[in-house]
């Protein structure tokens, strides 16, 4: 489930997001019994973006708890937690925090992709979907998934199915066919009377599976 880079946000919901309920209540059977169980709860978003992405390097294959012991050893070696400082720390002194050498090198990458401007982070709030992820794709350590979550708790796009999360398949399960297992293709199939709030609907099939979203 998408535990890496879920963060209690300093904002209001994203400005779509009552529209996106409505619409969503009106099309989908499922959606207008979900959506009203959580109230005001919503999609919340924080985070530089190197640090966000750094976070969720971190935190994989490991215990949100775990994670967050990890994070909190890496910012006695970094404590701005810039690319430059992570750049000047070196593999060493990353994994003398705990990271492990695989982690080390993804974090020292992402930091000199940054630093490069082999990514371009100040333009990605115009660039569409595809584009972003196809940038962050490059960077060791980051694949599909991770990318989407930053395209969601980040960037808070509206359109995004992440079909390789298995929250995500596991509320489409347990909320449209009885618990019973789903493929990627019954996912886009059910998300088809999602569109463009399929990010909502994910969030709150999120939410029937853990009601309280994970706090960093």
């Amino acid at each position: 489930m998408a535990n890496l880079m879920e963060m209690v946000g300093q904002l209001g919901a994203p400005s779509y997001w009552e529209d996106a309920k409505i619409e969503l209540m009106k099309r989908d059977r499922i959606m207008r019994r979900l959506i009203p169980q959580f109230g005001d709860v919503h999609l919340t978003g924080r985070g530089e973006p190197f640090v966000t992405l750094a976070r969720s390097i971190i935190g994989q294959q490991i215990s949100v708890k775990s994670a967050e012991a990890a994070w909190q050893r890496f910012l006695l070696v970094c404590p701005k937690s810039t690319p430059a400082q992570v750049v000047k720390a070196g593999a060493a002194d990353l994994a003398g925090c705990g990271l492990s050498k695989r982690k080390a090198d993804y974090i020292l990458d992402l930091a000199e992709h940054f630093k490069a401007k082999r990514v371009h982070a100040d333009k990605w709030a115009e660039m569409d979907d595809e584009a972003v992820i196809a940038e962050l794709i490059q960077i060791r350590g980051i694949g599909r998934w991770t990318a989407e979550m930053f395209l969601i708790f980040n960037l808070l796009r509206p359109n995004i199915l992440p079909l390789d999360d298995v929250g995500l398949l596991n509320g489409i399960s347990l909320n449209y066919f009885s618990g019973e297992p789903v493929s990627r293709s019954d996912a886009r199939e059910v998300s088809a009377n999602w569109e463009p709030w399929r990010t909502v609907a994910t969030w709150y099939l999120w939410r029937s599976l853990e009601p309280v979203p994970v706090v960093y």
